[in-house]
């Protein structure tokens, strides 16, 4: 434990304190070679108008081959594996597209990952946006909001193990310590091991997502209730509106851009979801995802580049769309104050 802390605070003091130094002795290095001072009026202003063009290209140059390396390199890498067989060395064409169209397992991570579109990202939205506006309105709201907030903070892992006690099952005649087993025993209910009903076990780590999820949602729509005019529910106090319409007639509409963006920003995490299934079932029980099965063929049993590599561009075709729509959309509210 102790050599984990001291590496993470050399990791964290070796990437700030260079990070400092280079943009020091980057600007320092610039002023010496373009200086402005000590030269004739005119040198010093083209040394000023160099040191304008190439003074912003040194902050966004680490920045930008960064993103070479691990954004852009790695999605061409990808889309020349997923025309190579298993190895990555021969050329198969459209062979791994073929096969993934054919094979069952691929067909039924989409189906399952359409199924966690379809709840998750509406559950998180609209369970953030009711306790968003039952807490402005109680005195202990903000503590409630802390106590939906900090599962956020979990690593998905984290909040699998601790489901994982929650869904626990103990053999028959052996005292249930899982929380919801215990409930269902209590009732005179049969326990059962949840996370392996095929179709059920899907909505059992939904869960877990939501409420992780739950509280991001709750934060971002907070806010947009809060820029609403309060003008605007007085006025429909006055007119005899009651909460329910207030609720779906003014506050709705009037945020209505920021729950979509929220929608698709859970979207796109439902996509790539992976570690909770990982840890819960590793894609047991007709629960495989999309993510979890590119680990699986691209990792385990040797490794099969190829059709590992076209799951993960799939994956990346799903998400584009989504991504495009919400970066106009926020454009579209930018062009719009």
């Amino acid at each position: 434990m102790a050599a984990q802390i001291f590496s993470a605070i050399l990791v964290i003091v070796v990437g700030v304190g260079g990070c400092v130094a280079y943009f020091w002795g980057a600007n320092r290095l610039l002023d010496l070679v373009f200086p402005a001072r000590g030269v004739s009026g005119m040198a010093a202003v083209d040394n000023l108008r160099r040191q304008g063009m190439i003074r912003p290209w040194l902050f966004v140059g680490p920045a930008l081959l960064i993103l070479v390396i691990y954004l852009i390199y790695p999605v061409v890498e990808t889309l020349r594996l997923s025309f190579m067989d298993r190895g990555g060395t021969a050329f198969v064409g459209l062979a791994n597209y073929q096969w993934a169209l054919g094979d069952r397992e691929f067909r039924n991570s989409i189906l399952n990952n359409v199924l966690w579109l379809a709840v998750v990202p509406a559950a998180c939205t609209f369970l953030g946006l009711v306790i968003a506006v039952l807490t402005d309105r109680i005195w202990w709201g903000t503590i409630a909001k802390s106590l939906i907030f900090l599962p956020l903070a979990i690593s998905f892992v984290g909040a699998s193990v601790i489901w994982k006690f929650i869904y626990e099952y103990r053999g028959e005649g052996q005292t249930q310590i899982g929380i919801l087993n215990a409930i269902v025993q209590y009732f005179g209910g049969t326990p059962q091991v949840w996370i392996s009903l095929p179709f059920w076990n899907n909505f059992f780590l939904m869960v877990i997502l939501i409420w992780i999820q739950t509280g991001f949602a709750m934060v971002i729509l907070s806010s947009a209730l809060r820029g609403i005019p309060e003008e605007t529910i007085e006025a429909a106090v006055i007119d005899g509106a009651n909460p329910f319409q207030i609720f779906w007639k003014i506050m709705i509409p009037q945020i209505w851009g920021t729950i979509a963006v929220v929608w698709t920003t859970i979207t796109i995490l439902v996509l790539k979801v992976f570690d909770i299934v990982l840890t819960m079932t590793n894609g047991q029980w007709n629960s495989q995802v999309l993510a979890n099965l590119m680990f699986d063929w691209m990792f385990r049993g040797g490794g099969d580049f190829g059709r590992g590599a076209t799951i993960a561009i799939v994956i990346m075709l799903a998400v584009i769309p989504i991504m495009v729509w919400n970066i106009r959309q926020a454009n579209r509210e930018a062009g719009g104050r």
